[in-house]
């Protein structure tokens, strides 16, 4: 059995539904298993990292789990879901764990990489006996889909650091990566870096979805001051020490803009593209 965590999410859906394909006995972990919709074959089943005493039967029986978390950095000393998660996994006996990391992990001495190092101890540490697979993307395609409500309302899309470029990556390169590494076992002690085919920027990447579409779509533009201030709204909540590591390695650095191979060398195909993902989701998006 094969546990998939944050199983309603841009990855995690991804990833139960290519395992039900691929008749592999998967378990789907969501906070709200009655209202979700996961594949024939698929088992829906409760689990909360933010409540560590849920997380036992959802791991009972599980030799597989794709473990990823999506609290919010900052908001406690430690990653305390990644913790409880590979925590679990441990009293249950779990073998295989890929970790949905980020890009650079724990490198570097900031508070992003401070939490990041800590989270992916907790699967690599040796004392928890997983054989283990990280995986440490960039920026997401499906970042796009913040975008769908404002283009409801007419053409544009306020876009913070809509110039930075990014080699996002689709989300469901990722999880045919992670059902590679869970089915087969051939990528334990493995980390890795992945990025889509091009890098592009946030306003590149929506006059492509605007084609797609047939619409003609375009940035308005976010101060710095704007973006800082949303980062440390209640509906992000990043403390302001987070809120300053963001802001210095966007305007700082280039890292994440670098095209990677590793998609290609692991699938044996070139990443999907910004405008194929843009293709496969227009559904999700009011067209012209």
């Amino acid at each position: 059995m094969i546990l998939v965590t944050g199983a309603t999410g841009h990855v995690g859906s991804e990833l139960v539904r290519r395992l039900a394909a691929a008749g592999e006995p998967v378990r789907a972990m969501t906070r709200r298993p009655a209202e979700a919709r996961f594949p024939a074959g698929a088992e829906a089943v409760y689990g909360d990292a933010a409540d560590p005493e849920s997380l036992a039967p959802a791991f009972a029986g599980v030799d597989g789990a794709f473990l990823m978390s999506a609290q919010a950095m900052g908001t406690a000393p430690e990653p305390t879901h990644d913790l409880a998660l590979a925590e679990a996994a441990q009293r249950a006996g779990v073998r295989r764990v890929v970790k949905l990391s980020t890009l650079d992990g724990g490198t570097g001495d900031d508070p992003i990489a401070r939490w990041q190092r800590t989270a992916e101890a907790a699967v690599t540490d040796p004392a928890r006996g997983f054989a283990w697979t990280l995986l440490r993307p960039g920026r997401f395609m499906s970042n796009a889909l913040q975008w769908a409500g404002q283009l409801r309302a007419g053409d544009e899309a306020a876009i913070p650091f809509a110039d930075r470029s990014a080699a996002s990556i689709d989300p469901a390169d990722l999880a045919e990566i992670a059902a590679l590494a869970l089915s087969t076992g051939e990528h334990t002690g493995a980390v890795h870096e992945l990025s889509g085919p091009q890098s592009l920027t946030p306003a590149e990447e929506l006059a492509l979805l605007g084609e797609v579409l047939g619409r003609g779509l375009r940035v308005r533009p976010v101060s710095t001051d704007a973006a800082r201030a949303g980062m440390a709204s209640p509906t992000l909540g990043f403390p302001p020490e987070v809120v300053d590591a963001i802001m210095r390695r966007t305007l700082d650095g280039d890292r994440g803009s670098e095209v990677l191979p590793t998609v290609e060398k692991v699938l044996g195909r070139p990443a999907r593209t910004f405008a194929q993902w843009a293709r496969a989701h227009a559904g999700e998006f009011p067209r012209a």
